[in-house]
């Protein structure tokens, strides 16, 4: 039998209200042994806890939701309490001793909705990266997952192949009988349109990128300035910063949220050819390994050695009149703030087109690389070998259904759930 789980779904207390979720085949006793009674289902009824002995525990918001038709899929009640920790203790303490009830883990609740029917896989994760996010933008794309966006187009696009799927099984049957017409490449036509469709959700910047910001990496010669730039756009005073050349040895990396927008910035060790020191040799191998990584490269040295996409920045121009303004795409000083927001501004133009519209469909990496599976298979047909395109259109199907959770392997649900709150 299914064990009922309880939890504490608000935030920790003190606060003025605190939830408390039961979920399971107890949830109503459990309901009708604290507050003397079940509600009527989804209205809220003013109760009076008690615990074993009768003693008032709180009055409290008691709502009851009956499954399926809950957020879990199975009965549902909610204690709405007084937000004190002893309050929520006392009520958690009596909830521990009557039977079958027990403690939820982190994502129990969720873990539910999901067994249930209530959610799919794909509406999980996107549920997840809503608990996480921590932008408008990453907000806006995980909602539009959490909701079901993803999941209607995988739904969609399954639809679609199972119409072609049929037409080729019904031409490899019956084509002898006479009574379908023969394949030809142009009977599978629409196989183009799901490939152009595919490949447009796969072309989108991912949920990663959302989540760990845009990386931008300052470099350039030994003593351009990289630190001094570093410090200004953070605000703050992150990196050392000294006249002498090679002060910065190793990788400095900072995240900073700036219109919404999500970055990573890192300061490196000046670029040189020749270096005596061991140290200094390993943190210039970095640097350039960074600078070939990053999504945005602010180039400090001579705007002819640049590399190819980066952002010309003319640092310390106060300090450099001969500066040729005209080499760079801009130039900055860090005692003129006019000169960072200019520089922000570059950078929050360049984001937004890595980044693409937040409110469009993201993928994490395991979902785009069932896609691209589904998707090589579909590009492999060509309507001549009916029996090869017939499997591969069963194994872009079967790739397509991953993604909402058909044949989701236990090791795979842990690792998603650990990523969720206690009470979700």
């Amino acid at each position: 039998m299914t064990d009922t789980i309880y939890a504490l779904s608000s935030g920790r207390p003190p606060a003025a209200i605190a939830v408390i979720r039961i979920s399971g085949p107890q949830a109503q006793a459990a309901c009708q042994q604290l507050a003397g009674g079940v509600p009527r289902p989804r209205y809220a009824s003013l109760r009076r806890l008690r615990d074993a002995a009768g003693a008032t525990l709180d009055q409290a918001l008691v709502l009851f939701f009956p499954g399926p038709h809950s957020a879990t899929g199975e009965d549902l009640v909610e204690l709405h309490l007084h937000g004190g920790r002893a309050v929520v203790r006392a009520v958690e303490t009596m909830l521990s001793t009557l039977p079958g009830l027990v403690a939820a883990e982190p994502g129990a609740f969720t873990r539910r909705a999901l067994r249930n029917g209530r959610l799919d896989l794909a509406q999980t994760e996107g549920l997840a990266d809503l608990l996480e996010a921590e932008t408008d933008m990453q907000r806006r794309a995980a909602l539009a997952t959490a909701e079901g966006g993803l999941s209607r187009q995988v739904e969609s696009w399954m639809d679609r192949i199972s119409l072609i799927a049929a037409r080729v099984e019904a031409e490899i049957d019956y084509a002898d009988e006479g009574d379908v017409a023969a394949a030809t490449p142009m009977s599978l036509e629409p196989v183009s349109e799901l490939v152009a469709e595919l490949a447009t959700l796969v072309a989108r910047p991912p949920v990663e990128r959302l989540r760990d910001g845009v990386l931008v990496a300052l470099a350039g010669p030994p003593n351009a300035g990289k630190s001094s730039l570093f410090n200004a756009l953070l605000g703050r005073d992150a990196a050392i910063v000294t006249p002498i050349a090679g002060t910065t040895r190793d990788v400095l990396e900072a995240s900073v949220v700036r219109e919404g927008l999500p970055y990573r910035l890192v300061d490196t060790a000046g670029l040189t050819d020749v270096t005596d020191d061991p140290i200094e040799a390993i943190g210039v191998e970095r640097a350039r390994r960074l600078a070939g990584q990053a999504d945005i490269v602010l180039w400090l040295g001579l705007p002819r050695d640049a590399p190819a996409g980066a952002i010309r920045v003319g640092a310390r121009h106060d300090a450099r009149p001969d500066l040729d303004v005209g080499q760079f795409d801009a130039t900055t000083s860090v005692f003129d703030a006019t000169t960072i927001d200019a520089l922000w501004a570059i950078l929050s133009d360049r984001s937004r087109q890595l980044l693409g519209d937040a409110g469009e469909l993201r993928l994490h990496r395991g979902q785009r690389l069932l896609i691209e599976r589904a998707l090589g298979e579909l590009r492999e047909i060509e309507g001549l070998d009916l029996l090869l395109d017939a499997e591969r259109l069963r194994v872009a199907s079967r790739s397509l259904g991953e993604i909402v959770g058909r044949d989701a392997t236990e090791a795979m649900l842990d690792a998603l759930f650990r990523r969720f709150c206690l009470g979700k």
